[in-house]
């Protein structure tokens, strides 16, 4: 990840295209870096072609009088003078061997990385370096990726050369909007100046309006044939444009370069406490915070990691940014990593092509696949007939509230009375949590997360729930089943039988929770209980709550016997409507599409968000089956569903969306997915209906510590519940047992994995006394391993 010193100075220098000059302007940098008494490292990570033409070559030859203070050098040569990609290929024919592979992405940036850690070490004095990469921006690396692509995880600040030849002003301006859409800090663009073609004097406003320094230099002499005389003419040409009052020279680069990492070292450092005077945080307590120093600077972010501020640096040579994987996803958000290129192209092309329209009765391309591909392939197949697109999972549930009410009270207009469709309750589970405005608070009980206009309107279920503790799977069941003959905590072979739901249909077990909640349901219509009028479910796991991880089979028995025992797919709903909250869990966060399939049961209206969108920006659907959508049907405008938003179905969340979802269509068949599926394999080998992320062989182990009193994990999420007297939301027993987690440390002794290969802490969350870990969709193996060693080790402390 991003490394930052306050002595060592890193610019990474790209080109507009190849043949730009940009080796003869990065060697005048250096050369300038130099003159002004700095120690300066010059990395030219690939080069390819003869060894004389060598780039770093070039450098060394030419900053002869410096050399002691100018180190220059190659980390990955190839003969053929050609593209990497390429060059890497050439050799292995050159060699007569089938294929060499070339170094992954991660390997070359490990190695590129290091260098820039080492020496940055070498030397307390004020030191700048330069990275040229090969080409253009969009030129291959030497695994075949984009260049652009490839460097990003180092986020290093950046100089673009510009071309001042025919075609100049469109590449240098591609080049730059190429950059910019992957979050590159481009410090400078500098060009030579062509008294011709004038690129300059078109590119220097059209830059300033933009706030970028544009800077031109002298162009180079003709290349002569005789090598002596040659050298001598670039040498002398060198020394010209370095020279300190050359206008058109190099040095007001390097003294803007200088300026620009002050000034970024400075507001880094002045952030926390603007922050801390002008913010104020969600879910945080302010009476709490010990003031700027628990305020987390997060610099950039790439892949799974953020890149912080590291507010232990104390030594000049110590990075002040560290890499820090985002344990909760950003707040379960987070499916592809962050600063996904396809996520971020996808926005701009529907930015550029659309910017936001107006939704109803109006459609456009991205908002139709979507529709489509929810409701025909995707979680909605089978059961659902219409997508309500709205803007972000609290309101996509207030909008499912909404069609369920109203489906209800068209079915019972005879029987229900003006005033008391006002009253109307729904039925849930305790720990439930549907989002922060007010109707889908209203929808949960008294609990921390309401306000005082909070009006609870239901009932709800107190749920048995699975885990796994020392080492055995148990179904833990309330009090409030007691009267029945179940033991508090019901043992079971396996996860793989407990989510075996249509197999347990039938069990005593089953027999009991249905007279349970039978009875439950006539007393409170007994006593003059709220006149429920849908049942809204988060299936199979409630994240806000606590991380419940909620008996299947509950759930199941639960929408039987509100519907009257209908199963399989909603045609017309009966008894009460059915919702389902997948806002958390939907779209394979828990390795399943949906949870339909293996409850057994559909809904009649379910709600996505937060994996939808990739965790590039808000959006929700909500789906509903062809009865809900007819309660809404007749003459009058007012009988409308009559709800939307300034931002309904903007398109640039649609584009994002199905950007998404056709990456996860490969994600969820990778071999990362498969080996972690048969990993959690029953003992005949034959496919468990839940799987997870995490090693089960680690999860059982951590479940036997003597500090834990629970574990349980499906598909990204891992929930460790601690021992703890003071149980429940407000505990601060999870964060204090775990707070060494937040620190990178070169001496714990786990494998460091962050790209570029730095030791990394953890960002994470708690609930209370549960401290959940959550990966995206497609973290890698390699980096989970990593995590679970920190956590083993944190728990053995």
């Amino acid at each position: 990840m991003s490394t930052l010193f306050r002595h060592f100075r890193v610019h990474q220098v790209f080109g507009a295209n190849t043949n730009v000059g940009k080796t003869i302007l990065t060697t005048a940098l250096v050369r300038a870096s130099a003159q002004r008494g700095k120690n300066v490292y010059y990395l030219k990570p690939v080069s390819t072609g003869p060894l004389e033409d060598a780039d770093d070559y070039h450098v060394n030859r030419h900053t002869a009088d410096y050399k002691k203070s100018v180190h220059a050098e190659c980390l990955f040569r190839y003969d053929e003078p050609v593209s990497p990609h390429l060059a890497v290929k050439m050799k292995a024919d050159l060699e007569g061997q089938d294929v060499i592979l070339p170094p992954s992405d991660g390997t070359f940036l490990d190695s590129v990385a290091n260098r820039i850690r080492t020496y940055a070490k070498s030397s307390l004095n004020p030191t700048h370096m330069y990275l040229e990469t090969a080409g253009g921006v969009h030129s291959p690396a030497l695994s075949g990726t984009s260049q652009a692509d490839c460097y990003r995880p180092l986020f290093l600040p950046t100089v673009l050369i510009g071309d001042s030849k025919l075609g100049g002003i469109s590449s240098t301006i591609s080049s730059y909007e190429s950059l910019l859409l992957r979050g590159y800090i481009i410090d400078a663009i500098v060009l030579f100046r062509d008294d011709y073609y004038q690129n300059a004097e078109y590119l220097k406003p059209y830059f300033a309006e933009r706030g970028v320094f544009v800077h031109t230099v002298n162009a180079p002499p003709e290349r002569l044939s005789d090598l002596a005389a040659n050298f001598t003419s670039t040498d002398k040409y060198y020394a010209t444009i370095t020279a300190l009052d050359t206008e058109h020279g190099v040095g007001p680069v390097v003294d803007h370069l200088d300026v620009c990492h002050s000034k970024r070292l400075d507001e880094l450092e002045s952030m926390p406490k603007r922050a801390h005077d002008s913010i104020w945080w969600p879910f945080a307590q302010h009476g709490l915070m010990k003031g700027e120093k628990d305020v987390t600077v997060i610099d950039s972010a790439y892949s799974d990691f953020f890149s912080i501020t590291n507010k232990s640096a104390s030594s000049p040579t110590e990075s002040i940014l560290e890499p820090q994987f985002d344990g909760s996803a950003s707040w379960w958000t987070q499916t592809l990593g962050h600063a996904h290129p396809s996520l971020t192209l996808a926005a701009a092309k529907a930015s550029g092509r659309y910017g936001h329209v107006m939704f109803p009765q109006s459609v456009h391309l991205p908002a139709l696949k979507l529709a489509e591909r929810l409701v025909k392939g995707g979680p909605g197949k089978g059961w659902a007939s219409r997508a309500f697109i709205s803007d972000n999972g609290s309101t996509g549930m207030e909008v499912a509230l909404k069609m369920a009410l109203r489906a209800f009270t068209s079915r019972q207009q005879t029987e229900i009375k003006e005033d008391e469709k006002k009253q109307l309750g729904i039925l849930g589970l305790k720990g439930s949590y549907h989002g922060d405005t007010i109707g889908a608070m209203d929808a949960c009980e008294e609990g921390v997360y309401t306000c005082e206009w909070h009006n609870a309107k239901g009932y709800w279920f107190d749920p048995p729930t699975v885990g796994i503790k020392n080492g055995e799977v148990f179904i833990t069941v309330p009090a409030t089943l007691s009267s029945f003959p179940i033991s508090h905590d019901v043992r079971a072979d396996s996860l793989a039988n407990v989510y075996d739901v249509e197999n347990r249909i039938n069990s005593s077990l089953a027999r009991a929770y249905a007279m349970y909640i039978t009875r439950a349901l006539e007393a409170l219509e007994k006593r003059g209980g709220p006149k429920l009028a849908a049942l809204v479910l988060e299936p199979l796991l409630m994240g806000a709550g606590g991380m419940i991880f909620v008996d299947p089979l509950f759930q199941r028995v639960l929408i039987d016997t509100v519907r009257g025992r209908r199963s399989g797919s909603s045609t017309s709903w009966s008894g009460l409507p059915v919702i389902f909250d997948e806002v958390f869990v939907g779209l394979h966060r828990i390795g399943m599409e949906s949870t339909g399939p293996l409850l057994g049961v559909y809904p009649d209206i379910s709600v996505n968000a937060k994996v939808l969108t990739g965790g590039l920006l808000p959006l929700a659907v909500t789906l509903a089956s062809n009865s809900i959508f007819e309660a809404f049907l007749s003459d009058s405008k007012a009988d409308a569903l009559l709800h939307g938003h300034s931002y309904t179905a903007h398109p640039i969340g649609c584009e994002v969306a199905n950007e998404t979802l056709a990456i996860l269509d490969k994600v969820t068949k990778s071999d990362e997915w498969v080996a972690a599926q048969q990993s959690w394999a029953k003992p005949d080998g034959t496919a468990s209906p839940v799987w997870s992320l995490w090693d089960p062989h680690f999860i059982i182990a951590i479940s036997k510590l003597p500090q834990v009193k629970e574990v349980m994990t499906l598909g990204c999420v891992l929930s460790i519940k601690i021992k703890d007297d003071a149980s429940g939301y407000t505990s601060h027993s999870a964060q204090t047992l775990f707070q060494s987690l937040t620190r990178a440390s070169q001496e714990d002794g786990t494998l460091s994995t962050a790209p570029g290969g730095a030791a990394f802490g953890m960002h994470f969350r708690t609930l209370g006394d549960v401290a959940y870990f959550m990966t995206s969709l497609n973290t890698s193996s390699t980096v989970i391993r990593s995590i679970e060693d920190k956590i083993w080790q944190t728990l053995n402390e």
